[in-house]
């Protein structure tokens, strides 16, 4: 499975993906990023779901870019590597149905190109169509997305900072990862600032962020015992007195 975040606040962008690549009982440590930039362009691709299908599209994006294709609004990017996703379904979709395998691939797609006016943050569905991210959907999770919403939706909005970004978002990531043996650590992040034109790229090791999840850990158990408990009283009250033994 995969967890793969894109958060979009007014100041910038955050994305955040595990590396862990689960196949049968082996896994593997695999980056699931693709950064692109140059003058005035920077982009990211995040995906979720069949390899080969991430890798094919990927190669035949790169392909594009490398002969000298240059796209100037981010939507139009989206949209090729889409094509890609397409082209990729063509070839590949009817064999790998018959073998058992569901043609799958999600992706977030951010960034900025030269006449964007603002950064983007997309969200790439299987069929090659999709959506942008606004105001009032900050944050998109491709993969295993199940318990890290809850944090995300409690503390984020548009006029989050980046570092708010990135600690809500490690939580959400170390969320999921308590609960699902297929997500881990190491993580990749990127970084993007408005108008910076800019990506900025870091890889964080479980170690690195070891003391942090302890943290968070510890102040979630302070936080349940300093929550009062006289509105349960009436019901505690309820329960009959046990003789002692």
């Amino acid at each position: 499975m995969t967890y793969c975040l894109g958060i979009k606040v007014k100041e910038g962008l955050v994305a955040i993906a595990d590396t862990r690549i689960t196949a049968g009982t082996s896994t593997t440590v695999k980056r699931k990023m693709y950064v692109t930039q140059k003058d005035n362009y920077s982009m990211f691709i995040m995906t979720s779901g069949l390899r080969s299908v991430r890798d094919k599209a990927v190669h035949y994006f790169e392909d594009m870019i490398s002969e000298g294709v240059v796209y100037n609004k981010l939507y139009k990017a989206v949209n090729a590597f889409g094509e890609q996703i397409k082209r990729v379904a063509e070839e590949d979709k009817a064999n790998l149905e018959r073998s058992g395998f569901k043609f799958n691939l999600n992706t977030i797609v951010g960034g900025q190109l030269k006449d964007d006016t603002d950064h983007k943050l997309f969200l790439l569905y299987s069929e090659g169509n999709w959506v942008e991210l606004d105001e009032g959907s900050p944050y998109v999770i491709i993969g295993n997305s199940g318990q890290g919403k809850a944090i995300l939706n409690r503390v984020l909005n548009d006029n989050s900072t980046m570092k708010q970004a990135l600690k809500a978002g490690f939580l959400s990531f170390d969320s999921t990862r308590v609960s699902n043996n297929d997500v881990d650590f190491p993580i990749d992040v990127v970084l993007y600032k408005k108008n910076s034109f800019s990506i900025v790229e870091h890889r964080y090791e479980r170690e690195d962020l070891q003391q942090i999840a302890q943290l968070w850990a510890d102040k979630l158990k302070q936080a349940l015992d300093d929550i009062p408990e006289e509105w349960m009283d009436q019901t505690f009250d309820k329960i009959p007195a046990v003789a002692p033994e």
